[in-house]
C-alpha cells in the first residue's frame, strides 16, 4: 500500500478503489495539541483540494482537504473521542476517513514520502 502526500499535508493510502486519509506528523506538530475532530458525512461527495473535515488545536482550527474525488465510506469515530490520538499517531490509527476514489488519475499530482520530506525541509 503506497503513501502519498499533498501539499496542505494530508497523507492517502490507497488499497483498491478505497482511500484512507490523515494528516502528516509534521501538520500535528504545527497544530500543536488536537483537541476536537469534525469528520465528514458517510455518502458525502468530496472534490479533489475540496474541505473534507476539520481539526481543531489549541492553537488554531484547520481544514482537512480531500487529496482525490470521491465518496465518503467510512470515518475514524475513534477521533470523535478521543481526538488527540491525531498527535500521537496521526500516520497510522489517527486517519480521519475513507474515500471510494472517483479518478485513480488525480494521484499523479501528489509526493512520495521523499518528495514530501524535501518539500516540508
Amino acid at each position: 500500500m503506497t503513501t502519498l502526500f499533498t501539499q496542505e499535508h494530508e497523507w492517502i493510502k490507497l488499497d483498491g478503489d478505497i482511500a484512507t486519509v490523515g494528516i502528516t506528523d509534521h501538520a500535528q506538530s504545527q497544530l500543536g495539541d488536537v483537541v476536537f475532530v469534525e469528520l465528514p458525512a458517510i455518502g458525502k461527495k468530496v472534490s479533489k483540494g475540496g474541505d473534507a473535515a476539520v481539526v481543531e488545536s489549541v492553537k488554531a482550527a484547520s481544514e482537512v482537504y480531500a487529496p482525490i474525488t470521491g465518496e465518503v465510506v467510512e470515518v475514524n469515530k475513534a477521533l470523535e473521542a478521543e481526538p488527540g490520538k491525531v498527535n500521537l499517531e496521526p500516520e497510522a490509527g489517527a486517519w480521519f476517513f475513507k474515500i471510494r476514489v472517483a479518478d485513480k488519475s488525480e494521484l499523479d499530482g501528489l509526493m512520495d514520502a521523499a518528495a514530501y520530506q524535501s518539500f516540508i525541509a
